[in-house]
């Protein structure tokens, strides 16, 4: 097959050790076994798509039965092993894709194979690709030949999922992670291929599609075959040709968004998210790009146009850099908050790009920023209301306040137990009524003994450092030993705790149940009740509540 014919990712795929990028340490490691004569009975090569993993597994298969040695293995001139084994079809090197062949069948074939030696080279090699989709039953076949194979068999596994493979097969093999390609080698790379296929495309454009790829050489390379096929005549590929190709939009777009949100124009916000809109992009990527985004303004200062990975250029670094200086963390942080929930809320909603508009407003609506170098006063003093509330609002927010909480009777009282106790000593606290002492429960997260002295205890007379109570039968046993136990510790004092054969008073919820028995009852001869059953005759009135205005008559 004519070279010239094949997709970069064939045409380009590395042929000896010399060719590969980003993979040297692995590459000496396994140059310095075979020459050593320290083969092992297994390799297991693991890392994301596109990195080498099959390539690497066929360049071992040449260096270990190459016709001319390690030293001289075969680059152009292929020798008749290298060049078999480089077109899959040499008898002692068996390649199986794990995908379609999952079964114990298929290795115990494998193993049956494996009898017989080599015919035409010096090992018999078996490369087993995505390993990881073989079944339980198939690895437990291959554990002893794995084991101990005769002098003349060795594997090669690879693997884009290692935890998947029983650690029992793992223990068996000698492992190399295979690392992402760093950008800056991954930029020289396809820049070299883009000029040996004559290619006109900027460097922006090459970055972009060092950005998209991740890190895999394959993705790379499928995707600058793409974007050179999309040219006609000596059209120049450059950024915004590429950004229409592959879907993505200009990241300075982003920034100025980001801008405008911080100004508070919600018009110009909206108008310049519905141009990116436009241009293809999904709602999900823009919720990402825009993550990654405020991660850069938050870690602006930690970081060099370098490790941004090529997201960014030299203007795109130093307008964001501006900017991130006029912008508290909290607000950053705030705004991350946003985005995540935001990101989960894409799959609720039917129509995803009206949900981000209303994202982008909710951003504008929470901002209440200020610049750091300002005084707080000075800046209250220039915020119209709206913005103090938004400001006020962001910082409960950030701090987890409490917002115009609304406090029942129950808790205003319990408050000022708690106001009065405080201002007393913790380990002489005077308690006065029974009420008291529930409430004191309350407060001490004491909720059991609360629990009883409300449902289970009737009080009969109430003195100092003296209960008398009568009780129901679902009293707990260990209710007055409890209770006596935290009277000591809370006021320094024994307290004596007697049981009455009087009846005494009815037990809290008791009355309040008997309380709001009567409220109903109450409420049904009111005029306003009977006005209701009129219109709906089949009504219940099961509850009422009084207003705090109520309350206070």
């Amino acid at each position: 097959m004519n070279k010239n014919t094949k997709v970069l990712a064939l045409k380009y795929r590395p042929q000896i050790f010399d060719d590969l990028i980003g993979q040297e340490v692995v590459a000496e490691t396994i140059i310095n076994s075979i020459k050593s004569n320290k083969v092992p009975n297994a390799y297991l090569f693991t890392g994301i798509r596109g990195i080498g993993k099959t390539t690497i597994a066929r360049i071992v298969a040449k260096s270990l039965n190459c016709l001319n040695g390690i030293e001289n293995l075969c680059k152009e001139n292929l020798c008749e092993n290298c060049e078999a084994i480089a077109e899959s079809r040499h008898i002692d090197v068996l390649e199986m894709d794990a995908a379609s062949k999952t079964g114990v069948d298929d290795v115990r074939d494998l193993i049956e194979f494996s009898r017989y030696g080599p015919t035409s080279s010096k090992y018999k090699i078996f490369i087993i690709d995505e390993v990881h989709m073989l079944s339980k039953q198939a690895f437990n076949a291959l554990l002893k030949t794995l084991e101990e194979p005769p002098e003349y068999l060795k594997f090669i596994f690879a693997t884009t999922e290692i935890k998947k493979i029983p650690i029992t097969v793992v223990s068996r093999c000698q492992r190399f992670d295979l690392s992402r390609i760093k950008s800056s080698e991954l930029f020289d790379f396809i820049k070299k291929i883009k000029d040996k296929e004559k290619g006109n495309a900027t460097d922006e454009a090459l970055k972009l599609i060092v950005k998209i790829s991740e890190g895999s050489v394959r993705d790379a390379l499928s995707l600058l075959d793409r974007a050179l096929l999309s040219l006609d005549g000596e059209k120049e590929l450059d950024l915004s040709v590429a950004q229409k190709i592959f879907g993505y939009f200009d990241k300075s777009q982003l920034i100025e968004m980001f801008n405008l949100i911080l100004k508070g124009d919600e018009n110009k916000v909206i108008e310049s998210y519905r141009n990116i809109y436009d241009q293809g992009v999904e709602p999900k990527i823009f919720i990402n790009d825009f993550l990654e985004i405020l991660y850069y303004f938050k870690n602006i200062n930690s970081l060099t146009l370098e490790s941004t990975n090529f997201s960014l250029n030299d203007e795109e670094f130093n307008q964001i850099k501006e900017i991130s200086d006029n912008i508290n963390n909290e607000v950053l942080i705030l705004f991350w908050q946003f985005t995540i929930k935001t990101l989960s809320e894409l799959d609720i909603v039917s129509n995803q790009h009206l949900s981000i508009e209303m994202f982008l407003l909710r951003l504008i609506h929470i901002k209440g920023f200020k610049p750091k170098d300002e005084d707080k006063v000075a800046t209250e003093d220039l915020q119209d209301p709206k913005e103090k509330i938004e400001t006020n609002i962001a910082s409960k927010i950030m701090n987890k306040d409490t917002i115009n909480q609304i406090k029942n009777v129950s808790q205003e009282k319990k408050m000022k137990l708690d106001s009065q106790i405080s201002t007393k000593n913790l380990n002489n606290i005077k308690i006065q009524s029974f009420n008291e002492l529930v409430e004191l429960c309350s407060i001490k997260k004491e909720m059991k003994l609360k629990y009883e002295l409300e449902k289970n205890v009737n009080l009969v007379k109430f003195e100092n450092c003296r209960i008398e109570i009568s009780f129901n039968d679902n009293l707990d046993k260990d209710f007055v030993k409890n209770l006596s136990t935290k009277l000591l510790e809370w006021t320094n004092e024994r307290w004596i705790i007697s049981f009455s054969k009087n009846q005494g008073e009815m037990s809290i919820k008791d009355k309040e149940k008997n309380e709001q028995k009567e409220l109903i009852e109450s409420t049904k001869k009111t005029d306003l009740h009977k006005m209701v059953m009129e219109y709906f005759p089949d009504a219940e009135l099961i509850d009422v509540k009084l207003t705090r205005k109520n309350e206070d008559k």
